[in-house]
């Protein structure tokens, strides 16, 4: 079995700004990519922007950046 990591998964109310998301970031060099939403989180869509939690505050400063607003930010392991 697969050891479990923690994962910073970023939520959003909509599969178009999940993949706004997934493309401003990938453009710009940001570590990350577009998985199912983990069950133990409820959100608007079925997907979610999946990094390293090493990246919270990059990925923070991005979202402000690109004036993309998310749903949610957590922590959980996957």
């Amino acid at each position: 079995m697969r050891k479990k990591v923690k994962k910073l998964v970023v939520t959003f109310k909509t599969t178009s700004r999940a993949m706004h998301m997934e493309k401003l970031a990938s453009a710009q060099a940001l570590e990350g990519r577009l998985i199912p939403i983990p069950p133990s989180i409820q959100a608007g869509c079925g997907l979610a922007f999946c990094t390293k939690t090493t990246l919270r505050q990059p990925v923070e400063e991005f979202l402000l950046r690109e004036a993309i607003d998310p749903e949610g930010i957590y922590e959980v392991f996957l």
